[in-house]
């Protein structure tokens, strides 16, 4: 989704991993592990998600010894600034609408997995869901973090709903903001949720909500009650 001046999804994401695909196959190399993300076989209306599936059929296609983690949302690292202006003012601007329930992960969290994953032999050939202990939607998540925070927060539903309206009339002139929109009504479906019980199986303990929660506030700067 972030891209600099004269990248686009089909540079990097198609072209770019196809090319790592290749390489890897030329150097016969004993593991490709790639970071999809979840539930990107579902997901054929959002062009940046649909892009991973490809790109997970292309390396089955190679024989190429892999693994494919396919992470939940990020809560946390530069995704964290999404929520970096409106928290310490006791508001959460949901990004999806507020009922939607959906599996979020911290970055740090799908680092130690992948790092794991490189040498973990039960991984290969694999597709591995990566998310946190439960989904949740908005309502809940502004619990939790209320509970860390120490203080009320409730949702800005508001500026939520401004903000959709505006990426939706962007979004017909431009691709990265269609795409973004695409993702927000894929979250609607309901089906952006991870079983983590693979993931558990092989990587041990899920995250749970509570510490991912913990972790984007102190990157944040928020202090933290208790």
């Amino acid at each position: 989704m972030g891209r600099r001046k004269g990248d686009s999804l089909r540079a990097v994401d198609d072209v770019g991993n196809r090319n790592l695909v290749d390489a890897a196959k030329r150097a016969s190399v004993p593991r490709f592990v790639f970071t999809s993300i979840l539930t990107a076989d579902k997901a054929k209306d959002v062009p940046h998600f649909w892009q991973k599936k490809l790109i997970e059929d292309y390396l089955e296609a190679s024989a190429v010894p892999y693994v494919s983690l396919r992470p939940g949302a990020f809560l946390g690292g530069g995704s964290a600034r999404f929520f970096a202006k409106s928290l310490p003012q006791g508001k959460l601007m949901p990004f999806a609408p507020p009922d939607t329930r959906y599996s979020w992960i911290h970055p740090d969290d799908v680092a130690r997995c992948l790092a794991l994953a490189v040498d973990e032999p039960r991984a290969v050939g694999r597709t591995i869901d990566l998310g946190s202990d439960r989904p949740v939607d908005a309502h809940e998540l502004a619990t939790l973090v209320g509970h860390a925070m120490g203080k009320p927060v409730r949702l800005d539903n508001f500026t939520g709903t401004m903000f959709r309206g505006v990426a939706t009339v962007v979004g017909m002139f431009s691709e990265r903001m269609h795409d973004m929109v695409a993702m927000v009504r894929y979250f609607e479906t309901g089906q952006y949720v991870a079983d983590t019980t693979v993931q558990a199986e092989l990587f041990g303990p899920v995250p749970t909500m509570e510490k991912t929660v913990r972790k984007m506030l102190v990157e944040l700067g928020i202090p933290l009650q208790g």
